[in-house]
């Protein structure tokens, strides 16, 4: 048996279908170890407080002894979304297995890498441990490329995400459901209305659309946010007719929009660590068009074959990929494709039994394994640009 311990801020509904596969598996052995209370901010979006229903969540403030011994004495640890060092450098020095869990450090440009501040704080959480039993699974595409910039886990990271809950469907009744909403190709974007999440290009995308002749067509603005009062502000006539703003919904109401769409729009830039809308929408049958800068999109979408990828920020790739994707008509054959992509491969059940193995393997001192694609497979290295410039 192997005894198993995550170290994060707080469990949330995209970590908690992952963890509740590990917890099938391992039973106690198994402690996901909250160290925050969830931010107001998320419980006014609509997420729940899920320490108290879970049976495997253990809260630092109220056992800090307790959850320090885990973290002291489990086979692994696993440490991600928490910067607070001090919870895992006593085991680190102590050169015990650790899984770091990481989305990008240079979210806003690897040009601060050059600090000398940020790099001695760099060495003293990452480097310094780069021949030890530590590895990095790495939460988006452009993680890698951002810990090599520093020379960080040299052969060590590993391709990872985050895992929501994937729900078994028929995709025949999915898609057949989304046909008989209201007669036009329905266009969701859900999110915070903030700037680096880029609400705007989608208004401006339906503006074009409308500017082409295209009208059957309809978009749902769920979220909200400080950019809210100024989106409204930008849907004149005749465009009113084709756009709705549904406000803050909860994640189960948010799915159950996903499940009515033709379309989702993912249109955040760089700061997107990861993106875990992205994992939901495939999940409901969506034809994605999907920024090339979010850290998912490199990992879940292949273009033009399970979704299409735009680049980031360029409003006139947007509108001529998402036109063209009206024109083709064949919504339906990328959505199916992307359901099958979450269903087969990027999925929380896939995700835990390949975690379980590669953390088999670190209690042992070091990861042989490597899976050909997918979760737990070689983290390649590249940035945003890089990227673009391959699939382009």
């Amino acid at each position: 048996m192997m005894t198993l311990t995550f170290v994060s801020n707080y469990i949330n509904h995209h970590q908690k279908p992952m963890s509740d596969r590990l917890y099938e598996r391992l039973g106690k052995d198994y402690t996901f170890i909250q160290t925050e209370d969830v931010a107001a901010e998320r419980l006014n979006m609509g997420w729940e407080d899920l320490a108290a229903s879970v049976p495997y969540v253990k809260k630092y403030s109220e056992d800090p002894e307790g959850c320090k011994e885990l973290i002291a004495n489990s086979d692994v640890v696993i440490f991600g979304g928490q910067d607070d060092e001090s919870f895992i450098e006593p085991r680190l020095l102590l050169k015990k297995p650790v899984l770091r869990y990481s989305e990008r450090i240079y979210k806003t440009g690897q040009w601060k890498a050059i600090s000398p501040r940020g790099l001695k704080k760099k060495y003293h959480d990452h480097i310094r441990y780069r021949k030890d039993p530590v590895y990095l699974l790495c939460a988006g595409a452009y993680v890698a490329s951002d810990f090599a910039l520093i020379h960080a886990y040299p052969g060590k990271m590993i391709k990872w995400g985050y895992f929501p809950e994937i729900k078994e469907q028929d995709v025949d009744a999915l898609m057949q459901g989304k046909k008989s909403q209201k007669g036009v190709m329905e266009i969701l974007w859900a999110g915070r209305m903030i700037d680096w999440k880029h609400p705007e290009i989608a208004i401006e995308a339906a503006k074009y659309l409308l500017s082409q002749g295209v009208t059957d067509f309809h978009l749902t603005m769920v979220g909200g946010g400080e950019l809210e009062e100024a989106l409204k502000a930008m849907v004149c006539d005749p465009l009113k007719a084709h756009i709705d703003f549904a406000g803050f919904q909860s994640p189960e109401e948010v799915r159950t929009y996903m499940e009515s769409a033709d379309i989702y729009l993912f249109t955040s830039d760089r700061q997107e660590g990861w993106g875990a809308v992205l994992n939901e929408a495939m999940n409901s049958g969506c034809a994605v068009l999907a920024s090339h800068e979010i850290g998912a999109t490199p990992y879940l979408v292949k273009d033009g074959e399970n979704g299409i990828v735009f680049k980031s920020r360029d409003q006139k790739d947007l509108n001529r990929r998402l036109y063209e994707l009206m024109q083709k008509g064949d919504s339906e054959s990328l959505g199916r494709a992307a359901y099958q992509t979450v269903h087969e491969l990027w999925n929380p059940g896939v995700a835990a039994e390949r975690l379980i193995k590669i953390c088999e393997e670190l209690k042992e001192g070091r990861v042989q394994t490597r899976f050909e694609e997918g979760p737990g497979s070689r983290a390649e290295v590249y940035s945003p640009r890089r990227y673009w410039c391959k699939i382009r």
